[in-house]
């Protein structure tokens, strides 16, 4: 497949955000995590940027740098973006608001760097170009929305608490739950008739 113009230069820029580390010196890389505590949790004011509230956002310690060395700064790009484009969304999946939960919960945060993962792995967005049909699929919805990403990791993270709650999962079960949420993600991507973000059937599950 040939790439055009647009196609080249979203896909480098998607892969440019990719190679930032998550690097806790950084003024706008605090900022930004700062922003997302603000955004989960608007009334009640952060202590520090290393403090055991972390905890309650779901971060496996009280310094979130250390859960982000494995997928880097996009990770808490798309954290944010969540809160910010889809806050009932966010709220709804930080806070488990739906259905039957198990007594033993999948953390959140360090969930939503398992997504960011998961994804970057499907679309092959390591690789110079992706060759899988789901990640070519995606780099033509890329060329009609520079945002794809951010939405289909906002789709990705609401399939995946679906069907956790479908298979009445638990803690022990989240890499199983994350395979077939990948699974059903691939499939929708391989439909022929899609051409935008919102022509994914699961678009819908972020208005539910």
């Amino acid at each position: 497949m040939i790439f055009t113009l647009v196609q080249e230069q979203r896909l480098q820029r998607l892969q440019e955000r990719l190679q930032v580390p998550y690097d806790e010196t950084r003024p706008d890389h605090q900022e930004a995590l700062r922003a997302l505590w603000h955004a989960a949790f608007p009334d009640i004011s952060l202590k520090g940027l290393i403090s055991e509230q972390w905890k309650d956002m779901g971060w496996q310690g009280p310094n979130p740098s250390t859960d982000f060395r494995g997928c880097g700064y996009v990770s808490l790009e798309n954290l944010l973006f969540f809160a910010r484009t889809y806050p009932a969304s966010f709220q709804r999946l930080l806070f488990k608001q739906e259905g039957m939960r198990a007594a033993w919960e999948y953390p959140f945060a360090v969930a939503g760097i398992n997504v960011t993962f998961m994804l970057i792995k499907m679309l092959d967005l390591y690789s110079e170009k992706p060759k899988s049909v789901p990640g070519l699929n995606f780099i033509r919805i890329l060329s009609e929305d520079e945002e794809a990403f951010d939405v289909l990791y906002c789709i990705a993270f609401q399939m995946m608490d679906a069907q956790w709650l479908a298979m009445c999962a638990s803690y022990m079960q989240f890499n199983e739950v994350l395979q077939v949420t990948r699974i059903q993600l691939e499939r929708e991507l391989a439909l022929e008739d899609i051409r935008r973000i919102q022509d994914l059937p699961a678009y819908n599950l972020l208005y539910h």
